[in-house]
């Protein structure tokens, strides 16, 4: 039996600005969208995988969700790590660095985190 990496959701309090945020950050763009009544799902993605970022808009939650200590994250690896670091640095979404790694990480408008990580 086989599995494959399919998406990973997180649940957002502003669609809009997280797509904004996504595409022009990572490049991603919304390749599909589910409306429901009261929730609406956004399917971001990009030609270097098949794997997509599921955002999902809640209309009786307003409040930011709670991350606990947000030990959790997305990682993203990128040809261009200068660029993407100079990129992130001007957003001023850049929460945390570790040189000594070679990475660091960059927070979307909800707290998520997400990793910046170079093609070795």
């Amino acid at each position: 039996m086989k599995f494959q990496m399919y998406h990973e959701n997180y649940n957002v309090t502003d669609l809009d600005k997280s797509l904004a945020f996504y595409e022009k950050a990572l490049g991603l763009k919304e390749k599909r969208r589910v409306n429901g009544e009261d929730f609406v799902i956004a399917y971001l993605g990009n030609d270097e995988s098949d794997f997509e970022l599921e955002l999902t808009w809640l209309q009786d939650h307003p409040q930011p969700y709670d991350l606990g200590e947000c030990e959790f994250h997305l990682a993203f690896r990128t040809d261009d790590y200068e660029a993407a670091h100079k990129l992130h640095e001007e957003m001023g979404c850049i929460c945390f660095e570790n040189p000594a790694m070679g990475i660091y990480f960059i927070e979307d408008p909800d707290g998520y985190w997400l990793e910046i990580v170079p093609r070795k």
